[in-house]
């Protein structure tokens, strides 16, 4: 039991060199993967100062933490590394990597070149980062952008109707998974048209579910029929579906909605339960019911996970049916790793020049419209 919980704990570390602890928590089982941000990827300062600094990741640094990261538990099941690399503001990996542009600029392509655009832009964003030894993409943005006050989404989004964040979000996955590294679309069942960020606070969303269903469904229902293999949940209420608990932790909406209703197969990971939006309800408590709401992976950026682990430990010795639900959850994340290492092993390794490389930076002048 306790190697299942541990393959749905996946958390973050403060920088970048793994601890002795994180390596033994990886190697013993008990985290099944890790989380990189900003404060984990070593950079240095060149050519100026203040507003002129230019910050170029080490990548060298970067690639040994990925490599030192890529530990198995007992049972031989590898631990994953994922990271945010959208595009635009959300991009962890920065110079000397390409700098994409946002992906609202799909917009300014014409219907078609649009689409290949995007899944381009996604084959050469998984090849620098498996180039860097990392495994998953918490992309693409499958909320439709159709409210300009929103703080966090906006020009995150593919686009400003379901249809075309649809087409080219989609699209940016194929290329994703074309270049080994796998996609997670986010944020189910759609957080386009809030006026807050869940990161500070929770975010409520009171549209009909008639609206839901033209409109913010649609990505995910196309994303769940192309058998995307990661979806992350949204900390918002969507009143219609459940008026009382966000997303990540209503069963109404994980398991009733994404599950039964648009019968997705993959695996279901929360946003961070870090996030303020839930702050309120602990992390123990914020774990046991994303994982009984059927979440299968629960994100801590900036915890150690121990809470969230004796919280499931605990409910699973308690109740037998959470204790099923862990194992399924379990089963579903080993099953998307070993696809997963089948996939990279059939791939001949990249050269670290892919990172940056000419053809990619052309690329995101294109997608920018220079």
């Amino acid at each position: 039991m306790r190697g299942d919980i541990g393959q749905l704990l996946w958390i973050g570390l403060a920088g970048s060199v793994a601890t002795p602890e994180l390596r033994a928590r990886l190697d013993a089982g008990a985290v099944g993967g890790t989380l990189l941000n900003r404060r984990n990827i070593a950079s240095d300062v060149v050519d100026g100062d203040g507003a002129l600094a230019l910050e170029v990741v080490e990548l060298d640094v970067l690639a040994a933490l990925a490599a030192d990261l890529h530990r198995k538990a007992p049972d031989g099941t590898p631990a994953l590394i994922a990271i945010d690399q959208e595009g635009g503001a959300v991009q962890r990996v920065r110079t000397p990597a390409t700098i994409w542009p946002p992906m609202l600029a799909h917009d300014g392509l014409p219907a078609g070149e649009d689409e290949r655009v995007a899944e381009q832009v996604g084959r050469a964003i998984g090849e620098e980062l498996r180039a860097l030894g990392l495994d998953i993409n918490f992309a693409p943005v499958l909320d439709v952008h159709t409210n300009p006050a929103n703080p966090i989404i906006g020009d995150r989004a593919f686009g400003r109707d379901a249809d075309s964040v649809a087409r080219r979000a989609l699209a940016f996955a194929r290329g994703l998974g074309a270049a080994g590294v796998i996609a997670c679309g986010k944020h189910f069942p759609g957080h386009g048209d809030t006026t807050t960020d869940s990161h500070l606070e929770l975010p409520r969303i009171d549209h009909a579910l008639g609206r839901l269903e033209r409109v913010e469904l649609v990505p995910f229902a196309l994303a769940a029929r192309a058998n995307v293999p990661m979806i992350m949940t949204a900390h918002v209420v969507f009143a219609a579906i459940d008026p009382v608990r966000p997303a990540t932790l209503s069963e109404a909406v994980v398991t009733g909605i994404l599950r039964k209703k648009l019968g997705y197969r993959g695996v279901i990971v929360s946003d961070d339960l870090d996030m303020r939006a839930i702050a309120e309800l602990g992390i123990g408590n914020a774990a046991v019911q994303a994982i009984r709401a059927g979440c299968d992976v629960l994100l801590l950026c900036c915890t150690d996970g121990y809470e969230a682990q004796e919280a499931l430990i605990k409910e699973a010795e308690r109740d037998s049916d959470f204790r099923r639900r862990v194992g399924q959850a379990a089963d579903r994340v080993r099953a998307l790793k070993k696809q997963h290492a089948l996939a990279r092993a059939k791939q001949p390794p990249l050269a670290r020049d892919v990172v940056g490389s000419f053809e990619h930076r052309r690329l995101a002048d294109r997608l920018a419209g220079r």
